[in-house]
Parts: C-alpha cells; structure tokens; sequence
C-alpha cells in the first residue's frame, strides 16, 4: 500500500481534523462554478474516443486547470499537488486507489488546446452570460483600467533575447517590462465585463473603446483617461465622461477639480477588487508563458474566475434552499 493510498484511507478515522480554508474555498467553487455551461464551451474542440488511448474526462481537466489558476501553480507543481493534497484530489475527482493524477504533459496539451481555439475568452464570455442570466445586470455605468504584470527582463536564455511582444514602460520614474491587463468593470456590479490584452508600452486609452459594451450612460476611469469623449463616444454615444481629471497645472491645485475626482475614485475604486483578486489571490503578478496569446488566455480564465469568486455570496444564497 501506497504512502497516498494510505493517508487517503485514514483520513476516515482522523478524530482532531481542523477545516481549513482551502477545504471551504474548494467546496465553495465546487457548488457555484457553471461547470456544465463551461464544459460545453470546451467540448466541440475537446478529443472524442476512438481507437487510440481515451482521454480524460473533460470536467476533470477543467477542474485540474482551475486548481491551477487558483494556486498559481506549473504543471510539474499541480501534479504533485494533486499526489500530495487530499482535499485537491477530491476537488479533481481523483481517486489514487484506482486511478493516477494526470500528468504534466495532459495538463500542458490541455492548456494548448485552449489557447490555439481562444477559449479562454469563450469561458470569460460564457461565465459573463451564466451571471446576467443568475440575476447580475450590467448597469449603465462602466469602470476602465490597466495593470501591469511583469515579465523576465533577463536575457540569460537560449535565445540571448527578452519576450519580443513584452514591451517596457515607465510608471512613476521606475521602468517595468512586461504587458498590461485592460478591463471594463461593471460600475455597481463591481465585476469584469470585458479586457484587453497589451504590450506594457500601450497607451490605456487605445484600448478605451473596445472595454466599453455601448450602453454606457458614464464611464469611470482614472486620469490616464482624461480627455478621450470622442473615443468614448465612438463607442458609447450616451455616455458621459466621469474619468478622474487633472488637476495640478503651472504647480496650481484646483481644488473643486480634486474633490470632485475624490467623489468618482469611490466609485472607480471597484476596479481594483478585480485586480486584487486576478493579481493577489491567483498570483497573477508575472507572466508565466512567452508572448501575448498565451498570457491573455491566462488572464481571460482569471477574470472569468474572478467574476465568479466576487459573486459567491449571491450565487451561495441561490443554491442554498
């Protein structure tokens, strides 16, 4: 018997056991994450049964890929976790006692199938559409920002060379190198609706419009936005410009321009509890996969994990009886 097999079976007789907040957080996700509606995304372009091996049951490596999301863990780390972790195996649905955690490589092929078909944006849309059909409206206002996420500026690699579509930019007086994560934020439902995948060096009002869904009547954002009613309006036709303004000019504070920037960052300050989730739980701070596809596909399936985690108390209250 097997180290694994035998903790998986005495866990049946463990008297002083505490449950920890994994243990919750994992059932929490496990009761409210659509997995039938995101199944269904995936399967048209998941391997059917044939002659060859048969592959692992889709919602599996839905479930295995989400662990590694909500973890920030690599392929090689997700597969020992699995052997090592009770409460992620019952997660995935694994059983060691008849069955061995997928390996790497599965894990690794069924990233890639993701990210060649661009579902990554189809789960993000798909989750969008299960919320609004759960009662989470898009309101008439929305939030714009951008964050920064790093990636390696070191060239000690094979190819003597940094990513070529990463790209450096300066934010106060320091210079970073990476990409940036563009979002539209739903003004009072506080979740993500729409996003953008960059360059660092992109200006965040070039992606201004496609962050807006058209039926805006204001738009939030902070002062990297002034100024931008014709690309506002472009796509938005009735909304008003409620982006922060500037308000030091020739080393003179205007203060009616500050206190009413203070009064929209209330509101605009909801934009950040996304960020807070995709960047501070999941771990997405850095880049983990060469050039821009792959990491917007990343950052797609963590926003659409995101959208699900900051309405769990709502979607809870539903399933409850």
């Amino acid at each position: 018997m097997t180290l694994a097999v035998a903790a998986d079976q005495g866990a049946g007789f463990e008297t002083r056991r505490k449950r920890t907040r994994r243990e919750e957080f994992l059932e929490t996700m496990n009761t409210i994450v659509p997995w039938v509606d995101l199944c269904a995304v995936v399967e048209p372009y998941y391997p059917k049964r044939g002659n060859g091996r048969p592959p692992i049951g889709l919602e599996r490596m839905l479930r295995i890929h989400f662990i590694q999301h909500w973890f920030n863990l690599a392929d090689e780390a997700c597969e020992e976790a699995l052997y090592d972790i009770p409460s992620l195996r019952r997660f995935a649905r694994i059983d060691l006692g008849c069955e061995s955690v997928p390996d790497a490589t599965t894990m690794l092929n069924f990233r890639h199938l993701l990210e060649e078909h661009k579902l990554g944006e189809k789960l993000f849309a798909e989750v969008g559409r299960v919320l609004q059909a759960r009662g989470v409206k898009l309101n008439s206002g929305t939030i714009v920002d951008a964050t920064l996420i790093a990636a390696p500026s070191s060239t000690k690699n094979e190819q003597k060379a940094r990513d070529p579509e990463m790209h450096q930019t300066c934010k106060g007086k320091q210079w970073h190198f990476g990409m940036k994560l563009h979002i539209g934020v739903d003004s009072q439902s506080g979740l993500a609706h729409s996003a953008v995948v960059t360059a660092a060096n992109v200006h965040d009002k070039h992606p201004l419009p496609q962050l807006l869904h058209g039926q805006e009547q204001r738009v939030y954002g902070d002062s990297a936005y002034a100024s931008q009613k014709v690309l506002i309006h472009s796509k938005a036709p009735k909304a008003r410009d409620f982006t922060n303004k500037r308000t030091r000019r020739a080393d003179q504070v205007d203060e009616v321009a500050r206190r009413k920037n203070r009064n929209k960052s209330k509101i605009r300050a909801r934009v950040e509890h996304v960020f807070a989730v995709v960047k501070r739980l999941w771990g997405f701070t850095k880049v983990r996969y060469r050039g821009l596809a792959k990491n917007a596909n990343r950052a797609f399936v963590a926003l659409a994990l995101a959208n699900v985690y900051l309405c769990r108390t709502r979607l809870m209250a539903q399933v409850r009886p």
